[in-house]
């Protein structure tokens, strides 16, 4: 099975890798896994400022923050994974990501529906935009 696992570097995710090691053989061994995560792009206007290898490279040094603790928890799992990162906006690319997966996998903050009509809520706007069946994992 192919498994896409959205990432962010939160404490969420942190609760849904625990989760996913709790339910290894199910969710870990023997897939096709795929870390993804979202890095939001630079304004225009900002980028305008600096020369595209420059902004690449910040882009790439972002992602790798939340990759790198990651990395070093899957490995001592012993559990390969590909690691992807897009520059954008996180509900749209992790949609677009996960369409030719067989799961998504992703962390919800767990706000109340008030909260997510005043903040907006990822894995909502995910939910929506999704046809790949998706654990939710709070």
């Amino acid at each position: 099975m192919k498994i896409l696992i959205a990432v962010d570097g939160s404490p969420t995710t942190k609760r849904m890798l625990a989760y996913l090691v709790a339910h290894e053989e199910r969710f870990l061994r023997g897939q096709a896994l795929t870390v993804f995560t979202a890095v939001p792009a630079v304004p225009a206007r900002a980028a305008s400022l600096f020369d595209k290898d420059s902004l690449q490279g910040y882009y790439e040094e972002e992602a790798e923050k939340v990759f790198k603790p990651i990395r070093s928890f899957l490995s001592k799992q012993g559990v390969e994974a590909k690691f992807l990162s897009k520059v954008g906006h996180a509900a749209e690319l992790i949609a677009k990501a996960s369409a030719k997966q067989d799961l998504l996998i992703l962390g919800s903050h767990g706000h109340t529906a008030l909260g997510n009509l005043v903040m907006g809520s990822v894995a909502t706007k995910v939910l929506a935009g999704c046809e790949t069946p998706v654990l939710l994992v709070r």
